[in-house]
């Protein structure tokens, strides 16, 4: 019998076994058949290893675990196709991103975090002849763009490791998504990088002021000029400081001086100039040249870029309802800052925060002011009751009745018959009873949060006339706060602010106002702020929550991503 050989069936048969030995040995450069690149070098080999990795020790900052399996979706996703190089050289995307890089201290970040005086030679190691440097380029530019975009969207340490509340995580990108889509192929990287950073007029204030201030701390490191002498008691205007001179110099480096000569005395002009001063560093500004002022002149102005640059990382932070939030309080500032709703502002008031003593410090957070308490009653925290009330207790039995105080049980019911020992041992409940003189005053302001922090009033409004505002027990005391109550129920029934003060005065106790709208409320850390006033504002770190910060960053990466275990208060009563 005569065999019949089908030719095509033959042809069919080799082509498959020609597809199978091409992707069952792949070998460096060689041809492979990926849909991404149908006629290109495989890097497959080459990429695994690096990708696989938590550590690449080329990079300035080798450990990316934090990283990492956001590297490896990326190129799990385009099948091992190089990003960043075509035909052996950087794409000029890669150009882009690597000047955005040597200029990113202009954003407030570390050049180096992104491996900026590495890449001068990191393109002369590249040729098609040499697959491994491509790979290496590759991917160090992979985890370098991420990390950029990551930085400027949501800043670099996640603000829950300082058990701050603000939910920095619910705004990441999906990195290899973003990168695919917006960034192996951008037509402009600065505009790209531009669009990642939070969308505020403020945030963008504060960039130019730290170009000009990264600027001024040059100028100043290289005039090297010795310290302001310090003072021992105040200098007023037509008193007597040996270093006049030099002191105006000073001034006018930051724009508190004019352009005339230096006076050789303490005149008007110099005491105005000291006052244009103190009224932006949080100093009392009546002109006269005191120690405070003297130790503030000497702070290196490298110091107040340092400042600029926590400032940025916190706006950073800020989840988009937040980020031109309604109403935020500025901690070391002492201020309260209110904003229509296309963000223009509507008004600033003074505040009194917490105590930096005593571990009442206010912390930084976000939430939504949901409603008011007229009249409202003050539970005192067990703590506070055991700390300050106790004592007075053990030596007047009729302390608590004498200042207003009342003792409950957990329902609310008042007791007429108690003891200190019921007192000191949570075994019963304090609670000072509505009126002027209670410690919140005559209405708080409520967005409920783990701290039980809140606004209110207060009847010690002297405090209100000093420089420095720390005195409360965590709370935020607010200068106006029928002016305020005003604003925020503003277009809901006719709260005016006759009916506004009717209700403080006169009315109900312990009134509860619900908001037709919630607002949203950031309660925030800056020591260096673009003001109103045009100039750039800076402020002691009253709490050190930007040594903290810097204490972190100079660790280096991977900075803190997840979050430090925040523990929730348990214990009953008001902040204060």
């Amino acid at each position: 019998m005569k065999t019949t050989v089908n030719l095509r069936s033959v042809g069919a048969v080799c082509a498959i076994a020609i597809l199978l030995l091409a992707s069952g040995c792949k070998r460096h450069g060689k041809t492979s058949f990926s849909p991404f690149s149908p006629s290109t070098p495989d890097y497959t080999l080459d990429l695994q290893p690096l990708v696989s990795a938590k550590t690449m020790p080329t990079l300035h900052w080798p450990d990316f675990s934090d990283y990492q399996p956001m590297v490896q979706k990326f190129y799990d996703d385009r099948k091992y196709d190089l990003a960043w190089t075509k035909d052996g050289k950087p794409t000029p995307q890669a150009i882009a991103f690597v000047q955005a890089i040597q200029n990113v201290a202009a954003k407030g970040l570390n050049p180096e975090d992104y491996d900026a005086s590495l890449w001068t030679g990191r393109p002369q190691q590249l040729s098609e002849k040499n697959p491994a440097a491509l790979a290496q380029f590759d991917v160090a530019m992979t985890i370098s763009v991420m990390r950029l975009i990551s930085d400027l969207h949501i800043g670099r340490v996640n603000p829950q490791h300082f058990n701050f509340e603000i939910d920095s995580a619910s705004k990441k990108y999906d990195l290899p998504q973003f990168l695919t889509d917006k960034a192996i192929g951008a037509a402009d990287v600065p505009q790209l990088l531009a669009s990642v950073e939070p969308d505020s007029e403020v945030y963008r204030q504060t960039e130019q002021a730290l170009v000009h201030y990264m600027d001024l701390a040059k100028q100043q490191q290289q005039a090297n000029a010795d310290p302001l002498p310090m003072v021992a008691n105040p200098v007023s205007q037509g008193g007597s400081y040996p270093a006049a001179q030099e002191l105006w110099q000073r001034l006018q480096l930051e724009g508190d001086a004019g352009d005339d000569d230096a006076p050789k005395t303490y005149n008007k002009a110099l005491s105005d100039a000291v006052k244009t001063y103190q009224s932006r560093h949080g100093i009392t500004d009546d002109g006269r040249l005191t120690p405070q002022t003297v130790k503030s002149l000497n702070v290196p102005l490298a110091d107040r870029v340092t400042q600029l640059q926590d400032s940025l990382e916190r706006w950073r932070w800020l989840p988009d309802p937040y980020l031109n939030a309604r109403l935020m309080v500025n901690l070391p500032e002492f201020v309260l800052r209110g904003y229509n709703e296309e963000h223009t502002l509507d008004f600033t008031m003074k505040v009194v925060v917490g105590k930096v003593k005593g571990d009442h410090e206010t912390p930084v957070f976000t939430h939504m002011m949901k409603y008011l308490i007229f009249r409202p009653y003050w539970n005192v925290p067990v703590d506070i009751a055991k700390k300050e009330l106790v004592p007075h207790m053990e030596a007047n039995k009729d302390y608590l009745a004498s200042k207003n105080y009342e003792v409950t049980n957990n329902k609310g019911v008042v007791l007429p018959n108690y003891t200190v020992h019921q007192v000191e041992h949570a075994m019963v409940l304090v609670r000072e009873k509505p009126g002027p003189g209670n410690s919140l005053g005559l209405v708080k302001f409520m967005f409920p949060n783990q701290y039980d922090i809140y606004l209110h009033s207060t009847p010690e409004t002297y405090l209100f006339n000093r420089t420095r505002r720390d005195f409360s027990h965590g709370c935020v005391r607010v200068q106006k706060p029928d002016g305020l109550a005003v604003w925020v129920l503003q277009g809901q029934q006719d709260w005016d602010l006759d009916k506004v003060q009717e209700a403080m005065n006169t009315g109900p106790d312990n009134h509860q106002v619900n908001l037709k709208k919630q607002l949203p409320i950031v309660i925030f850390y800056l020591t260096a702020i673009p003001a109103e006033d045009g100039k750039t504002h800076f402020f002691d770190d009253i709490y050190g929550y930007d040594a903290a910060l810097q204490a972190v960053l100079t660790k280096g990466m991977p900075y803190p991503k997840a979050p430090e275990p925040v523990i929730p208060k348990t214990k009953p009563g008001d902040t204060a």
